[in-house]
């Protein structure tokens, strides 16, 4: 049975798929559809900390689900810009858990991710899935990932 890790960079999903279908994504079936047949080693669902309750229940059906939740404060800069991004976070955490995975799923449409999943794959002959909403994820991370799954009426809620 393969080992899998998954990350999801739940901000990026979270606005590609509102943009792309004004829908949400489905986290239980994409757990589903990510772990069939695969042994979990570790999953990572990386967001931005709120005190507000829908937040909290959001947090609560993802560790539900099965998902080790990382909350990052949301950061209101004095000229107005803002920060929230958790790419080295999931960075640090892929480099940690790939050399005792056999298989990668990261869920992003981030091309940030190109550099980190071409090394990973090349240096640890592992498989790395992108789930993405297809027309907002990076080319460049579709064409280095060893599958690209787009997010699509399947993943989303209904």
């Amino acid at each position: 049975m393969q080992e899998v890790s998954i990350f999801v960079d739940v901000q990026n999903i979270y606005y590609t798929t509102k943009q792309a279908y004004n829908k949400y994504f489905n986290y239980r079936q994409f757990w589903q559809q990510a772990t069939h047949n695969r042994q979990v080693v570790h999953a990572l669902a990386y967001a931005i900390d709120s005190a507000d309750d829908k937040r909290k229940s959001f947090k609560s059906m993802l560790e539900h689900i099965g998902f080790t939740v990382k909350l990052k404060p949301y950061i209101q800069r004095k000229d107005g810009s803002s920060k929230g991004d958790w790419d080295v976070g999931i960075t640090l955490d892929v480099v940690e858990y790939t050399p005792i995975s056999d298989v990668i799923v990261i869920a992003t449409g981030d091309g940030d991710f190109d550099l980190l999943v071409s090394k990973m794959i090349r240096d640890y002959n592992v498989s790395v899935e992108i789930y993405g909403v297809q027309q907002l994820t990076a080319q460049s991370l579709r064409d280095v990932a060893s599958k690209f799954i787009p997010i699509d009426q399947e993943l989303l809620m209904l």
